[in-house]
Parts: C-alpha cells; sequence; structure tokens
C-alpha cells in the first residue's frame, strides 16, 4: 500500500545485524528459471508459482528465530551502524523476461511459445512416423515424410489444445498464466498461484486430461468416416491413439502428471492440508518414475504392447530403454520441484515486512553523516531516513554508500548526498506479508524500502537483503 507524507517519531523495526550482506533485490519464487542450490542466498527457488506440468504430453541450515509475538523487537548490539556492511552496492536484478522460444500466438491473453527442443521431437517423430507409413503405405515414396510431419505438427495441435484446457480453468477461476509452452516432451501451462479449493484443484487438472480423451473421440468418429488404409485414415489413426495416450498417461495418479495433481487434491480434502495432498502426491509420482524406467522396457521386451518378443539386445531395444529414462526423469524431477514449490508457498507468510523492518532515524538533509550515525547508534536503529522540516520522507540514506565515505571525511558530508529518492514503488505498507510483500518488491526492484503505517507514519527501512535472508532461512525450515 501506498501512503505519502507523515510525520511523528518513526517507529522502531527489527535490527538484525548485516555481516556480509550484498545489496540485492527480494526473492522471485514466480521465476520459473530461478535457479537453486545450497548455498545461494541469491537464487531460491522458483514460486513456477507453480507450475502446471505434464509430462508425457509433458508436460542444513539452522532454522530462522521465531518473530515476537508483538512485532519487531530490535536486537542491541554495540556496533556502529556504518561498519554494519562491507561489500560495494550491486544494482537491483529484474526478473528474467519469461519467454522461452519462438512465439506463436496470444490465445486468450495468454502467449504460447515453441522451445527449441520441439524441432528436435518434430524430426524424432517425422522419422518414426514415416518408417511406419513405408510399410503401411509403400506408394507414397519418399512424400511419407511430408505426411509424418504433417502428423507431428497436428499432434502438437492436440497437446496445445490440452493446455488450453488448464488455461481457460485457470482463468475462469481467476489464476493468472503466465505462458504456454510446447517443447521436447508435450506441454507446460505455467500458472502462476494455486487453486484455493480441492475442488477448483481437481477440476483444474482433470480438465487437460478429458479434452484429450474428447479428441481422441472425435479423431476416433472422423476415422469411421473415411477409407481405411489411406492417408487420412492412417493420420486419423494416429492422431486417435496418440492423444488416447496422452490422456491415460496424464490420469496417472503422481506428481506432476494431471492425475498426480487430481490424487493432491484428494488428500487435500480429506486431511484439509494442502501440503499433505502434495507429499502424497510427490512420493507416488517418484514411485511412478522408477516403475516406468524399469517396467517399459521390460513391457517392450516381452510382447506385452502388442509386438512381438525379443531375446536379444537391438536399436529398438536401446531406444526403448532411453525414453524410458528420459520419461523417468522427468517424472522425478517435476515431483521433486512441486514438493520443493509446496514447501515455498507454506513458508512464504513468514515474511512479513513488520517483522524484518529496521528501525529508522529521520534526519533532515543538511545533517551531517557522522551527526546522523551518532544518533542511529544512540538510538539503537539502523537505517536513516532523509526528512523535511515536517517529518515528511524524502530520501533513504543507502547503507552501502554509507560504507564508502572514509571515517574522517563524514563530518563533512550531509547525508542528503549519500540518499535515494524515494519513489512511489519504494514505499510499502507495514502490513504486507508473503507473496504480497514479494510482489511489491519486485515491482520496483531497490536495496532498500520506506515501510509506513495505514496512515502514512514511517515504520522503519526494509532492506531487500534482509528479505532474502529470511526467505533463504524459512526454505530451509522443515515442514
Amino acid at each position: 500500500m501506498d501512503e505519502s507524507g507523515g510525520s511523528g517519531k518513526p517507529r522502531s523495526g527489527t535490527d538484525e545485524p548485516t555481516e556480509n550482506r550484498t545489496d540485492r533485490p527480494a526473492p522471485d519464487p514466480g521465476r520459473p528459471d530461478a535457479p537453486t542450490g545450497p548455498g545461494r542466498p541469491d537464487a531460491p527457488p522458483a514460486p513456477e508459482d507453480p507450475q502446471h506440468r505434464d509430462a508425457g504430453d509433458e508436460s542444513a541450515a539452522q532454522p530462522p528465530e521465531e518473530p515476537h509475538p508483538d512485532g519487531p523487537h530490535p536486537q542491541h548490539d554495540d556496533r556502529a551502524f556504518a561498519h554494519s556492511a562491507d561489500t560495494k552496492p550491486r544494482p537491483p536484478r529484474r526478473p528474467r523476461d519469461p519467454r522461452g522460444g519462438l512465439l506463436m500466438g496470444r490465445p486468450f491473453g495468454v502467449p504460447v511459445y515453441v522451445a527449441p527442443s520441439w524441432f528436435l521431437v518434430a524430426a524424432l517423430i517425422t522419422w518414426v512416423f514415416g518408417g511406419q507409413l513405408e510399410r503401411v503405405l509403400p506408394e507414397l515414396g519418399a512424400a511419407r515424410y511430408l505426411v509424418s510431419l504433417f502428423f507431428a505438427v497436428a499432434f502438437y495441435a492436440s497437446v496445445l489444445i490440452h493446455e488450453l484446457a488448464h488455461t481457460v480453468a485457470a482463468l475462469r477461476f481467476g489464476l493468472p498464466v503466465r505462458r504456454i509452452q510446447l517443447q521436447f516432451f508435450g506441454g507446460v501451462s505455467e500458472i502462476e498461484k494455486e487453486a484455493e479449493t480441492p475442488g477448483r484443484e481437481f477440476v483444474l487438472a482433470f480438465v487437460g486430461p478429458l479434452l484429450s480423451l474428447v479428441l481422441s473421440g472425435v479423431f476416433y468418429g472422423a476415422l469411421r468416416l473415411v477409407e481405411p488404409g489411406t492417408v487420412p485414415g492412417v493420420l486419423l489413426a494416429g492422431l486417435m491413439i496418440s492423444n488416447l495416450i496422452v490422456a491415460v498417461f496424464n490420469l496417472l495418479p503422481g506428481l506432476p502428471l494431471d492425475g498426480g495433481r487430481m490424487l493432491r487434491a484428494v488428500v487435500w480434502k480429506i486431511t484439509g492440508k494442502p501440503m499433505s495432498g502434495t507429499v502424497a502426491a510427490a512420493w507416488v509420482g517418484r514411485a511412478l518414475a522408477v516403475s516406468v524406467l524399469i517396467g517399459l522396457p521390460w513391457l517392450t521386451q516381452s510382447g506385452a504392447l502388442g509386438s512381438e518378443a525379443v531375446d536379444n539386445v537391438g536399436m529398438d531395444t536401446v531406444l526403448d530403454a532411453l525414453l524410458a529414462a528420459i520419461l523417468a526423469a522427468i517424472i522425478w524431477t517435476g515431483a521433486g520441484n512441486s514438493l520443493r514449490m509446496a514447501r515455498l508457498r507454506e513458508h512464504l507468510p513468514e515474511l512479513r515486512a513488520r517483522a524484518l523492518t529496521r528501525r529508522a532515524v529521520p534526519v533532515e538533509a543538511d545533517t551531517p553523516l557522522s551527526e546522523a550515525l551518532r544518533r542511529a547508534n544512540a538510538a539503537g536503529a539502523r537505517a536513516l531516513v532523509v526528512v523535511e522540516a515536517d517529518g515528511t520522507p524524502l530520501s533513504l540514506v543507502r547503507e552501502a554508500a554509507i560504507v564508502g565515505v572514509p571515517e574522517h571525511r563524514r563530518p563533512w558530508v550531509a547525508v542528503s548526498g549519500l540518499a535515494q529518492d524515494i519513489t512511489e514503488g519504494m514505499r510499502v505498507s507495514a502490513e504486507l506479508s508473503g507473496e504480497e510483500l514479494l510482489d511489491a518488491l519486485r515491482a520496483a526492484p531497490a536495496t532498500e524500502y520506506l515501510v509506513v503505517e495505514e496512515t502514512g507514519e514511517i515504520y522503519g527501512v526494509l532492506s531487500a537483503a534482509d528479505v532474502e535472508r529470511a526467505f533463504v532461512k524459512a526454505m530451509a525450515r522443515p515442514s
């Protein structure tokens, strides 16, 4: 909430030490491309927002201290305010553009991208399906590869329709969708927020496989109207079978498949806890990944999938094993990402502006830096706000800039020369928490923010580095 003006003595925020701090913007859990890993406070797991991924159509740190129940509580120490930072300022980074390939259009206002990996799988489908056409329609000759390419494009058009079903349902429930991406093993609908109820979660997951089943039925009906053994007949039969496989595979009850999201919704409904549903569906997803890795090659070798049993190891066996390994890796990774995303959302409410805000001291623009630091240290504060005579905040003195001023120069340097003007985006409400707080910080990347009460009264200064550190600690806490 943006509040202008304010007067009176500023209220205090927390006073956490800042050794080894770096001036970085707040973490962005909505970024799908955010790197993760231990010891990387600048790269918390990425918020896909939860990403709706269809695989097959494809889709030990110490826990932080609990905040004081009555709000922020300053921690007094005998270190000078000016020596609490020892690194050079780093310019804030804006979130990356979520594009991921060639933009094909914006149905329902949602951009659809084709990833470079799609061209690889399109070539693979063209080659494999072309080999089958040589046995079924030998009279086509080299033209069979044009027919195969048409099949690859039509199949991914079906995948796009599957993803659009998820997108339309999400928009109907008021959930923003960042993009749809067609890639190596199908499609991904990146939905930025989680469904509010298990019922909506179930519907959101089920509409994709349902539409694939409908498409399979449509192609079956069209197949009845054409002659078998012709090009239209072979194409319609292939599209009918492929959509049926997509629907059945995505109904398997393990994350990140649609069936896993449906299982999550059921467990969520029974237990009343979304996290319990995620844990159950994710572990079923991992078991499913192991089953695919072992079972798919075995079924092919045994002839259970309709082909003749194979006793020796040939190229087909190697390809089947490679396909099984890729599918298993996608499912296993997706299940793990779902667990991390659920834990992120579970801990996001712990990020509260009021609890993370530093105590601030108001100073006028012509105040010498040495005098401003003396007042801050006397008050146990760790932030300086430049104000007008009536107390209206004008700018924030950057901590990194203070460090760059030698101690013998501080009596001759005015705080106004080290301050950054307060823009509307740098003024945040003390009541913000969780995703709302992160959204506010992402909208206006900066190193410090002025925190105000609803009345406009100064509450303190919020450092983006403090938010980032609290985010990493919260993520390290067991669920």
